[in-house]
């Protein structure tokens, strides 16, 4: 495992202007390697470089906002993913390789059922659906995506937990040979993140296995992706290969790596600011550069579903 060395500070790559990565672009026009997804249950190993797989699913229209979703283009090439690279078009560049397939996770804690199953058997029992979120990241920008997955409480329930689970902890595949950007120290890997059982069950959470009806593409979370649409977009754990159920949160990466800008809750709050920048306001990818801002939404425009979760609780200090 890799251990940060130094204390933790967001790299200039984190607030990426938006005329940089485009410039970019032409470098990443290739296919995106991805795995492809035969149906619901089915999986099959797709060659790198071609098309996406489609997926067979409904759309949620019940959940799912009315804007116009970003394009394909933007959602898979504007990505915060460490483990391929701290700058924005890292993820598309270095993931292209990346071996989604065959796939195992790994159920543990609190549950009367565990073991180690394969992706075949994480799926096979659910229906997939497509979700339009809002995404929106710590580092005040957002994108509205068209996501395709099954709640998370479905998968949950069928281990069982016991009334010991109090939370839920995920961690990310640990592989510096795959995932180049787990060779620095930048971060303390695995990464992990973690839930309180009441938003894991939240039929608002979503496992995601795709986006714009097509397999996940690598640098957006392949295979296995969580989106939690109230919350910073760092609380999405990408290729998850663990999940356990616990009596006590979890240590999760980033309030680890700086717990003074990152907490556990990490529910979008526009009345707290970063410690470096306001969270007031967000840029929307797609837009002009220059372009105004909008007015950052409290728990992202989902308060209606969620806030009663945190009923009593002071979001500044449970940030």
């Amino acid at each position: 495992m890799r251990k940060r060395t130094a204390t933790a500070k967001i790299l200039p790559s984190e607030i990426t202007p938006r005329d940089r990565y485009l410039s970019r672009r032409s470098l990443l026009a290739g296919g995106l390697g991805l795995a492809a997804m035969q149906s619901v249950g089915g999986l099959a190993r797709g060659a790198f470089g071609q098309p996406p797989a489609a997926l067979t699913y409904v759309r949620n229209a019940a959940v799912s906002v009315t804007e116009a979703a970003n394009s394909y283009q933007d959602i898979s090439t504007y990505n915060n993913y460490y483990e391929f690279g701290t700058d924005k078009s890292d993820p598309a560049a270095n993931a292209q390789k990346f071996r989604a397939q065959p796939w195992k996770v790994t159920i543990g804690g609190e549950a009367e059922v565990t073991g180690t199953y394969g992706l075949e058997d994480i799926l096979k029992p659910h229906a997939l659906e497509e979700r339009v979120y809002r995404l929106r990241c710590v580092e005040a920008w957002s994108m509205v995506v068209p996501w395709v997955g099954f709640p998370l409480g479905d998968l949950l329930k069928r281990f069982k937990p016991t009334s010991k689970a109090k939370f839920v902890e995920f961690k990310t595949l640990y592989d510096p040979q795959q995932m180049p950007g787990q060779r620095s120290s930048v971060l303390d890997w695995p990464y992990v993140e973690g839930l309180r059982m009441d938003e894991a069950m939240h039929p608002l959470t979503l496992m995601t296995v795709g986006l714009y009806g097509k397999v996940l593409p690598n640098q957006n979370g392949a295979p296995l992706r969580l989106i939690i649409p109230w919350k910073y977009g760092f609380k999405g754990i990408k290729a998850i290969v663990s999940i356990k159920f616990t009596e006590r949160a979890p240590r999760t990466t980033w309030a680890i790596s700086a717990p003074n800008e990152y907490g556990f809750f990490a529910n979008v709050n526009p009345a707290v600011d970063h410690p470096r920048w306001s969270q007031a306001s967000e840029r929307h990818i797609g837009a002009s550069l220059f372009g105004p801002r909008r007015p950052t939404l409290p728990f992202n425009g989902y308060a209606e579903q969620v806030a009663s979760l945190y009923s009593g609780m002071d979001l500044r200090k449970f940030f």
